[in-house]
């Protein structure tokens, strides 16, 4: 059953199923070789299809790449959501923070295509950007109910002005912004270096590490 309430037909059934094993096809040769080398007639060759009979599912190589993107997003989104949800209102920024290590390590070929280097010669569309705007509602929630008192400090004044990117947050105060912004790099930032593996050989645990980010946002 469809999203609209109509049955679907045999050929739409048929073509989701494609669809959905091109982009299986497509993780297998991001996990090997990188996003820049995702190759249409590749994928084709591998399905026992010609090029031009795969192109009927998706248009290019840029086409592919943006339905894994928002199946990426999309999934963190839900993910961040069901945190919300099971809070009954405004989440702690700890839940959210286990969550987005949780799903940055199930699949860091997932992760690093949107959260990595960009792909050569991709530009994402503009749609897109309404599924982070999900992600970071989730976090603007936490971060409003978790924030401290306003300090007038210089880049939360900054941050009263430029206060585009909070989307539907409004009255987030700019602490509110400030912390988000934290987390996001942060955590960001350890979950790039530990997935990269440059904290191999350090001696180091790097769950302690997020750990102890987290608690510093935190406390």
């Amino acid at each position: 059953m469809s999203t609209t309430g109509r049955t679907e037909t045999p050929r739409e059934r048929y073509r989701q199923q494609v669809r959905e094993e091109v982009k299986e096809k497509a993780w297998q040769q991001i996990a090997g070789s990188g996003a820049s080398a995702l190759s249409l007639n590749a994928i084709a060759k591998q399905m026992g299809m010609s090029g031009p009979a795969l192109y009927r599912y998706f248009a290019n190589r840029d086409e592919l790449i943006t339905e894994l993107i928002r199946d990426a997003y999309r999934s963190l989104a839900d993910a961040f959501i069901a945190v919300g949800d099971a809070a009954a209102g405004r989440p702690a920024l700890s839940a959210l923070a286990q969550v987005l290590r949780r799903w940055a390590l199930e699949d860091p070929h997932r992760y690093f295509l949107v959260y990595g280097t960009p792909v050569p010669g991709y530009h994402a569309p503009q749609d897109t950007t309404a599924i982070t705007a999900e992600i970071m509602s989730v976090l603007l929630d936490a971060c409003t109910a978790a924030a401290p008192e306003a300090r007038a400090a210089a880049f939360e004044e900054h941050l009263a002005g430029h206060r585009e990117w909070a989307g539907g947050h409004p009255d987030a105060p700019p602490s509110a912004l400030r912390l988000a912004l934290g987390f996001w790099s942060r955590l960001h930032g350890v979950l790039s270096l530990e997935l990269a593996g440059h904290f191999t050989g350090m001696g180091l645990d790097p769950a302690r590490l997020y750990a102890a980010e987290v608690d510093g946002l935190t406390r």
